[in-house]
């Protein structure tokens, strides 16, 4: 059930938890009893020295260049509710987060956090959305629901050249029955740097199953001077070959915005765009927008390729394929089993330069 202020008062046949640095296995009762002795944060019982077990002894968890950790393991049924994250800001592209829902061998979600949580370029972007809100100074919130009917797992890898000292983390999850028609939650990040002259920047293709596309996040430098966004996003549905079911106007349109978003900044429950650095339409700019289809998820029943195309102007009043860099994370929900995701770019082809 999904609940709102319509609903909140409702009893539910349900149980709370919460995973964090203080009570790693979220079990009842057992939160906040960590000790000098059992903590893998040291400075924390440095702090709590004076005043011992109780008092924010193990507040964050330090992670080794190279090194994954399992921050959820844990059987179900239930629903994750809200996952809450912090680190610092160089680490954004290079800390990745994986999902791995009922026991299946590869991830349903693999991307950076930073992007994964719409901020990218390894800044802090404040993102006012329902389904992702990101607040002073880097407090990294999502509500988008996670079902799981056995078992879900989520790990935490260092993949930079230097330690993570702090990674603070809150998940949230309730212990409850999965309705039969619940579908699983899934995320892909993928970048292209540079675009090839010519083509279109594929979001993300291979999905098979049924499923609904729920939310595009994408993060975009701009390689020529002038307005970059004439291209049109092209959803390929159960099937499509060449030409797409669903074909927008533009890519500010799509993202909600209009004119080249001449305006500036915004950021709205749903839809987004900021510029992140540099000027607008000047050639080293660097921006992010994002678009989650909540009220209007675009359904499939067997197949999903989503592709943006990259478009400015040239001599003469005609279009301009560009060659930009542009990653992104796409969000969707699907049946089980899924189609294996691509791998993950390496380190190097995820560098922000």
């Amino acid at each position: 059930m999904n609940i709102d202020l319509s609903n909140i008062y409702q009893k539910r046949e349900a149980e709370s938890r919460s995973l964090s640095a203080e009570n790693y296995r979220g079990e009842k009762g057992k939160g906040g009893m960590a000790t000098s002795e059992t903590t893998l944060f040291p400075n924390g019982a440095q702090c709590a020295r004076e005043l011992g077990q109780g008092w924010k002894v193990s507040p964050c968890l330090p992670i080794a260049s190279g090194e994954t950790v399992t921050i959820m393991d844990n059987e179900g049924p239930g629903i994750i509710r809200h996952i809450w994250i912090t680190l610092a800001k160089q680490f954004y592209r290079n800390v990745i987060i994986r999902i791995y829902w009922d026991g299946q061998e590869t991830p349903s979600v693999e991307s950076p956090i930073g992007d994964f949580m719409c901020c990218s370029w390894n800044e802090r972007q404040k993102i006012l959305a329902i389904p992702v809100n990101v607040n002073s100074s880097g407090g990294m919130n999502c509500y988008l629901p996670m079902p799981f009917r056995k078992h879900a797992r989520i790990t935490i890898e260092n993949d930079g050249p230097e330690d993570l000292p702090h990674f603070f983390y809150t998940i949230n999850y309730t212990l409850e029955s999965v309705p039969d028609d619940a579908l699983y939650f899934h995320a892909h990040w993928r970048r292209t740097n540079p675009l090839t002259y010519g083509t279109d920047y594929v979001m993300i293709d291979g999905v098979q199953g049924q499923g609904q596309y729920i939310g595009t996040f994408m993060a975009w430098q701009q390689n020529n001077a002038g307005w970059w966004g004439e291209g049109e996003i092209k959803m390929f549905l159960d099937g499509d070959e060449d030409f797409p079911t669903i074909c927008g106007t533009g890519t500010e349109d799509y993202f909600g915005g209009a004119w080249c978003f001449s305006d500036g900044d915004y950021s709205a429950p749903y839809l987004g765009y900021q510029l992140v650095s540099g000027e607008p339409n000047r050639p080293g700019s660097r921006l992010t927008m994002y678009r989650f289809h909540i009220l209007d998820p675009v359904f499939f029943t067997s197949a999903l390729r989503v592709t943006m195309q990259a478009i400015g102007w040239r001599s003469g009043g005609r279009y301009l394929p560009l060659q930009d860099d542009i990653s992104s994370v796409t969000y969707w929900y699907q049946t089980l089993p899924h189609a294996p995701l691509p791998s993950l770019p390496d380190r190097n082809a995820r560098e922000i330069i």
